[in-house]
């Protein structure tokens, strides 16, 4: 079972966790975060695009010319769709890009990630965030003591506001709460730190939850949310990214 030396925001120790094997040591299966993400980012479009089919397009209800006799062929609407300014045949309309991903996949998915940065020694653990006040600053000077370079995923327990103010002003760190972490957002940065609090396996009944989310900026999804190390319940649910 490895382990990460705890740090204080000073960057001195704080001793040593061990890491829970079946989160941080497992075989990353790159299929299934292949497929996991993919699912993610295809439920964060909107799906919004629409075009005008032929019924919707004003105007042409008059029939252009007579049916016989005029030697042209034959035509019903001016807004037909091979007719300049008719409608569009076949075109894209409001529909939803989500797919529907069994929980285990989210869950493997989620360990994958997890396992991947820690194999790296990408996996930060912090005592706690307890800054006196909320000032990007202090949160400034605290990354630079503790090292973390490039994009920081930062994990925070829903209380600590003061944390959350002081570091979302900065554009190389990802907040997300306990309860929103997920395979994109740990894939895509270069750290993943923890608190104490939220250390997914640090002890006898610590969760560590996963996320359905909505936007690879982060949104939230209101779902419930399982531990990572769950091996039943293999109900299918929407993946929200």
């Amino acid at each position: 079972m490895p382990s990460v030396e705890v740090m204080t925001r000073t960057g001195a120790s704080a001793g040593s966790v061990e890491l829970d094997d079946a989160v941080f040591g497992i075989e990353p299966n790159v299929a299934v975060m292949h497929q996991v993400v993919t699912a993610q980012l295809a439920a964060a479009r909107a799906g919004t695009q629409s075009t005008l089919t032929r019924a919707e397009v004003r105007g042409g209800g008059a029939k252009p010319w007579r049916q016989k006799g005029t030697g042209r062929a034959r035509q019903g609407s001016t807004r037909a769709p091979h007719w300049s300014g008719g409608g569009v045949a076949l075109g894209p309309k409001p529909r939803s890009y989500r797919q529907k991903t069994p929980k285990k996949m989210i869950q493997l998915a989620l360990r994958s990630a997890l396992s991947d940065r820690a194999s790296e020694g990408r996996v930060g653990v912090i005592e706690a965030w307890d800054f006196p006040e909320a000032k990007t600053k202090e949160a400034k000077a605290a990354l630079a003591a503790l090292g973390f370079t490039g994009k920081v995923l930062l994990v925070i327990s829903p209380d600590d506001d003061v944390a959350h103010k002081a570091f979302r002003n900065l554009p190389e760190v990802h907040l997300l709460l306990v309860g929103e972490l997920n395979a994109y957002d740990i894939l895509c940065s270069d750290w993943v730190v923890f608190t104490r609090a939220t250390l997914p396996g640090a002890g006898p009944g610590t969760e560590a939850p996963v996320h359905e989310p909505v936007t690879p900026e982060g949104g939230v999804a209101n779902t419930v949310a399982p531990q990572v190390g769950m091996e039943d319940g293999g109900e299918e649910a929407d993946s929200d990214a």
